[in-house]
Order: C-alpha cells, then sequence, then structure tokens
C-alpha cells in the first residue's frame, strides 16, 4: 500500500510539474551587482569589430551607439545571397561576413556590398561565424552530401582561404566564441568544445545532458549555456570542469529546451526557454531567482541594457508575437509590445533603441528600450536582424543584407543591388571544401502587410498568453525562401 502512495503521489508531481505555467520568483531579491555600462568602441568604422555573435563575449547584444546613429534611416546599398538567413553576421575592419543557411560563407565590403569572396563549406549551417584580425571561423551543421555530422573551418579573413577544418561526429549550430586562443562552441549531442585557434586541436570537451545550441556565454571565468535536456550550466573556461547545474524549474522533466543563447551580466544569467518562459539564474550559484511566463516557445536569445528610468532590463521576444522588457533584478515586466506575429530570432540594442524581427511577416521593428514606443517598422527581417559599426546599420533580412545610414530615406529610391543570386555561386573557388548546392528551396508568399489590429502595448503590465496556436517545441522553425529580390 506504502508503494502505492508513494507511485500515486510521483504521478501526481510529475502532471504539475508537466503542465505548470506561470511566473515563478523563488529568489527574485537575491545576489544581483549591477555592472558598469558598456563603453562605445574607441576605435573608428573604419578599424572596427563586431566579433562575434552578440558583440561581446557576455552576449548582452548591447551596442553603446552615439545617439545620432538611429531612425531615420536612408539606404546605401543591398545585397541579395538567394539563401535564407538565418544569423546575423560578424564585422571586421572594411569587411561584413555573413553566413548563409545553404553553407556559404560571403565577405562583402562594407561600403558597397560587393562579394570580395565566397566560399561554400557544407551543405547546411545554422550560426554567426567569428572573426578576428586575421582569421574568421565557422561552424556546420552539415558538411558536404547533406550528412548528420559538423564541422568547424577556421579561413584567412583576407582571401577565404582556408586555414583549417576540424569535422564533428555531430552537427552544430552554434556560434563560436573566441577568447585568446582558444574557439568555444556547442554540438547536437551534448559536447561542448574548446578548440585550438591555430589548428583546431581539441584542447577539452564537457558533455551537457541534451544538444547544446547555444552559443557559449563567457563571464567570471566560465561558460554559461543552456541543453535541450532542459538544464543551464556553468563550466571553467579554463578546462571544462563543471562549476553548477540547474534545471528549467517548470521544465524540470523535460517540457521545455534551451534555444537560446544566455546573457550574463549583474551577477546573473538570462535566457529563453521553450516552455515559454524566460529565466533569470544567479552566476555564481545556479539558483533560480525569477522565470517569467509568456504565451509561447521562447527561441529568442535575450539583450540586457541598464535603460534610462528603467535601470537593467532584459529584453526578449516570444513566439506569441510578444515582446518584453523585463526588470533584470525583479522579473516584472516593465512594459510589452504584441505585433501579433511570431518572434522567433533575437533581439539587438543599438544605442536606444532595441531591434527584433517579425518572423511571420518579415518585418523589423525598433522600439525606444525605455518606453516601448515604435521609432522602426516596415524594414525587411526575420531572425537577427542587426549588427552596427558606430556609424552604420546593417540590416540582415530573409535572404540578403541591407546597409542603412541615418538620414531621411530619397522617395522611392531604387534599391543599389549587388551582384545577383544567380551569380554568386560563379564566385566560389576551387579552394571550397565542398561544391554540392544546399537543400532544396521552396516558394513562400511574401508577407501581408502589418494589420494593426493586430497590435497591442502595455506597460507596467504583466506577460500576457496567446490565443492562437503555436508550432511544437524543438528546432526553432525556419521557413525556406526563394532566390530573387532581397527580403
Amino acid at each position: 500500500m506504502c508503494g502505492v502512495v508513494v507511485i500515486g503521489v510521483g504521478l501526481g508531481g510529475y502532471f504539475y510539474e508537466r503542465h505548470r505555467t506561470g511566473s515563478v520568483y523563488p529568489h527574485r531579491n537575491g545576489r544581483f551587482v549591477v555592472q558598469s555600462a558598456p563603453k562605445p568602441p574607441t576605435t573608428g568604422a573604419e578599424a572596427f569589430s563586431w566579433p562575434i555573435y552578440g558583440y561581446t563575449k557576455d552576449h548582452l547584444r548591447d551596442f553603446p551607439a552615439p545617439a545620432t546613429l538611429g531612425p531615420p534611416f536612408r539606404q546605401l546599398w543591398s545585397q541579395n545571397e538567394g539563401a535564407l538567413l538565418e544569423f546575423p553576421p560578424v564585422i571586421y575592419g572594411e569587411h561584413i561576413y555573413q553566413l548563409a543557411d545553404d553553407g556559404v560563407l560571403a565577405a562583402m565590403d562594407k561600403h558597397t556590398g560587393h562579394f570580395t569572396w565566397v566560399r561554400k563549406l557544407g551543405a547546411l549551417s545554422a550560426s554567426t561565424p567569428a572573426v578576428t584580425a586575421t582569421s574568421i571561423y565557422a561552424t556546420l551543421y552539415s558538411r558536404e552530401g547533406g550528412g548528420e555530422a559538423g564541422r568547424v573551418v577556421a579561413l584567412e579573413s583576407t582571401k577565404g582561404r582556408v586555414l583549417w577544418s576540424h569535422n564533428l561526429p555531430s552537427p552544430s549550430e552554434s556560434s563560436p566564441l573566441i577568447d585568446g586562443r582558444r574557439a568555444y562552441l556547442g554540438s547536437q549531442n551534448g559536447t561542448v568544445y574548446a578548440l585550438d585557434t591555430s589548428n583546431g586541436a581539441v584542447e577539452w570537451t564537457y558533455h551537457a545532458a541534451g544538444a547544446v545550441k547555444a552559443s557559449p556565454t563567457l563571464a567570471y571565468g566560465n561558460l554559461y549555456f543552456g541543453d535541450y535536456s532542459g538544464h543551464v550550466q556553468a563550466i571553467s573556461e579554463s578546462d571544462g570542469r563543471r562549476v553548477w547545474v540547474s534545471g528549467s524549474g517548470g521544465a524540470l522533466l523535460g517540457s521545455g529546451q534551451f534555444y537560446s543563447t544566455a546573457a550574463v551580466v549583474d551577477g546573473r544569467v538570462f535566457l529563453g526557454n521553450t516552455d515559454g518562459r524566460i529565466y533569470a539564474y544567479d552566476a555564481q550559484t545556479g539558483a533560480l531567482a525569477w522565470a517569467v511566463q509568456t504565451g509561447a516557445y521562447v527561441y529568442s536569445s535575450p539583450a540586457v541594457a541598464n535603460a534610462p528610468g528603467l535601470g537593467p532590463t532584459v529584453y526578449s521576444g516570444s513566439y506569441d508575437g510578444t515582446f518584453y522588457a523585463i526588470d533584470a533584478r525583479t522579473g516584472q515586466v516593465s512594459w510589452s509590445d504584441h505585433i501579433g506575429g511570431r518572434i522567433s530570432g533575437s533581439p539587438t540594442i543599438i544605442g536606444n533603441v532595441v531591434y527584433f524581427a517579425d518572423l511571420a511577416r518579415r518585418r523589423t521593428f525598433g522600439l525606444g528600450i525605455s518606453t516601448g514606443h515604435e521609432v522602426l517598422s516596415g524594414y525587411p527581417g526575420s531572425f537577427d536582424p542587426v549588427v552596427s559599426d558606430g556609424q552604420r546599420v546593417y540590416l540582415t533580412g530573409y535572404t540578403g543584407v541591407i546597409a542603412l545610414a541615418p538620414g531621411r530615406p530619397a522617395a522611392r529610391a531604387a534599391p543599389a543591388i549587388g551582384p545577383a543570386a544567380a551569380n554568386l555561386y560563379a564566385l566560389l573557388d576551387e579552394r571550397s571544401l565542398a561544391l554540392a548546392p544546399g537543400p532544396p528551396r521552396h516558394t513562400v508568399a511574401p508577407p501581408s502587410a502589418r494589420p494593426s489590429e493586430n497590435r497591442a502595448r502595455t506597460v507596467n503590465g504583466p506577460a500576457r498568453a496567446a490565443t492562437t496556436s503555436v508550432q511544437p517545441p524543438g528546432a526553432r522553425p525556419t521557413h525556406p525562401a526563394p532566390p530573387g529580390s532581397v527580403q
């Protein structure tokens, strides 16, 4: 009889945990150490670098641009790559480096958008490369032929010559993080790698309980990341030793997964989960500080900034079509904006504007970080829309990149399209690792205009649940688009 009671209690706990929803605040008043705001770059735009996904190693996605760099914008050039651009590019000096989902890495002149070099690295990719003064590093989900095995490739940044290649036993869609002579990345089989940047040799590995799709985040001497088993962990940067591991609370028995790349600042770790919550953990102990429930999956990697009038604030979108600004200390929603679409990608803050994209309508939005007031809309965008060099903003659409500068746009100005997508493969060099084409793409109807009746904004209000159905969790959904004009 006792065994039956224990089993009953266990099953009851399972169903409670499996279906539990709502925000939780177990340690909202726990340790919180406000750090100094990021400083503007000291170099000019021509020597500037946006070297990794999220700009800085702590992945705050916060670029302290001058007040003059903001909407309205005028278009300088646009370049169509003819393939899905799920992740943003990186910048070093005069060049932008964009890795498309078909495994093609392109170097573009940031002043004209013209291709400098193009390399076909594999069949499929879903990440942002990392760039240094001499080299660029890219991860691949699939090598040539479309097999279920990944690769890390290092290339010379000026010419695109392959320096080394390291094959992985499983796919990787983890944007590499470079620190000194090491590259850190995760993989589908849960292995996190520390590779020597000079030759690709493995220095250490760590094995998580689930796939690690995020880019590892470096802060306080540790690497932080979540995995697809629903756990967040901190490991030592020096040797990969585990510091702590923590479950996702509401997803304790596997109802949620961490795709989101963590932002680490003020002694806390912030990231989203497919259980619909945005989480905050203590960076030192792994204790859960708070978790804010949204109406659908949170694939989005949060941005964090010290917003005027609000203080430290976490910004993230949800697949419920709502964009949230959350008090980093308490977990209270400061304001929210319901755009009525699907927010799958991640926001980026440039100056006092936070930019994000609506996947459903393929539009980029810009909101004031303190008020949530809309200051930009109408430009293309689907996932992670913007990076900047301090003078210009480079916007990633569905298949193309657009360079923008402050100023009123010319009336009905024709876009300055670079080499057509059909000519891109003509630039592929024989020294590429693979020349096989990527997976076939399918025509998708163009995005419709954003209906104003679907828009609702909330200030100092609770997060609201979505009323529409959403796709099941798993790999973040993508929707291939045909080549053509820049989207």
